[in-house]
Order: structure tokens, then sequence, then C-alpha cells
């Protein structure tokens, strides 16, 4: 198998470049340079995310323990409705065959 030799323009890696470390939070805990309105800003940005993420998780178990105790008597209501219609299609259509065998059937 030959060996390729890489495009002219491909980047390489000549050195680690290492990130100094945070520096440390302030004693009154607000991070540098921010104004508690800004601060106030942030956490409630994070606040909103997490909320309406466990929000819909919460929403959505309470509709499927909804549907699944709404099921049997969903079934047993659309079963109730199906043999009303089927009775009533079924004498319908009985109705003009007893006019027409008339009085001795």
């Amino acid at each position: 198998m030959a060996t390729r030799t890489p495009p002219r323009f491909v980047p390489t890696l000549t050195e680690v470049v290492q990130t100094p470390p945070a520096p440390p939070a302030p004693a009154g805990g607000a991070p540098v340079g921010l104004t508690q309105e800004q601060l106030a800003q942030r956490v409630l940005q994070r606040v909103e995310l997490t909320l309406d993420r466990r929000l819909r998780e919460a929403i959505a178990s309470a509709i499927v323990e909804h549907t699944s105790a709404l099921t049997p008597l969903l079934r047993e209501r659309v079963e109730s409705v199906v043999r009303e219609v089927v009775a009533e299609a079924l004498a319908d259509e009985m109705q003009p065959r007893q006019r027409m065998a008339g009085p001795n059937v």
C-alpha cells in the first residue's frame, strides 16, 4: 500500500497550549465583574432551562398515567357506541325487507 502525502495546507499541532486555572471567586460569592443584576439574570436563565425541561417531563408522565387510567373506560364507551351504530344500521336495513315481505312473514 502506497503512503499518501498530506495536502499542503493541513494544520499540524506544534506546541501544547495549557489554559491557566480560573481565578478564585471573590469572598462575596459573585464571579468577578458581574453585578447583582447580571448574576440574577444568569441564575434565572439556568433555572428557566432546567425548570422547562423538568416540567415537560412531569406533564408527560402525568398524561401517560391518565391515559392509562382512561383506556378501559374509553374502550368500553367506544364498544358501546359501535354496538349501537351497528344495531341501528342493521335495523334500518331490515325495515325495507319486512315491508316488502308483507304481514305474512
